[in-house]
C-alpha cells in the first residue's frame, strides 16, 4: 500500500546542508514508523535514522548524531531528513522506509542520491 518517493538529494560541498523528503502516496502514513537508510558505493546499506509513528522517539546512527535530524508531518504524509554539516563520507543513495515499527521496515522508496564533494 505504501508508495514512498524520496527527493531533495543533490551535489553539495562539505559543510553544506540538504533536506530530504519522503512522500507517501499509499496507505495512511501516520500509522507507520519511518526511517532513513543509505548505501554508498561498495558498501552495505546502513541505518541512518528512525522515528516512531507519532514522532515522539527518534534514533540516529552514531555517524550522523548531531548533524542529521529526522522528522515527519503525518498530515502531509511526508517524512524528512535534515542533513547538516555534510561530509564526503555521507555520500550515498538515501532511502526512505516505512513499517509497523522501527525494527520492521517493509516498504522502501527508490532512493535519492546525495553527493558531498570534499
Amino acid at each position: 500500500q505504501v508508495q514512498l518517493v524520496e527527493s531533495g538529494g543533490g551535489l553539495v560541498q562539505a559543510g553544506d546542508s540538504l533536506r530530504l523528503s519522503c512522500a507517501d502516496s499509499g496507505r495512511t502514513f501516520g500509522r507507520y514508523a519511518m526511517g532513513w537508510f543509505r548505501q554508498a558505493p561498495g558498501k552495505e546499506r546502513e541505518f541512518v535514522a528512525s522515528i516512531t509513528r507519532g514522532g515522539v522517539n527518534t534514533k540516529y546512527a552514531d555517524s550522523v548524531k548531531g548533524r542529521f535530524t529526522i522528522s515527519r508531518d503525518n498530515a502531509k504524509s511526508t517524512g524528512y531528513l535534515q542533513m547538516d554539516s555534510l561530509k564526503p563520507e555521507d555520500t550515498a543513495v538515501y532511502y526512505c522506509a516505512a513499517g509497523p515499527s522501527t525494527v520492521a521496515f517493509d516498504d522502501w522508496g527508490q532512493g535519492t542520491q546525495v553527493t558531498v564533494a570534499s
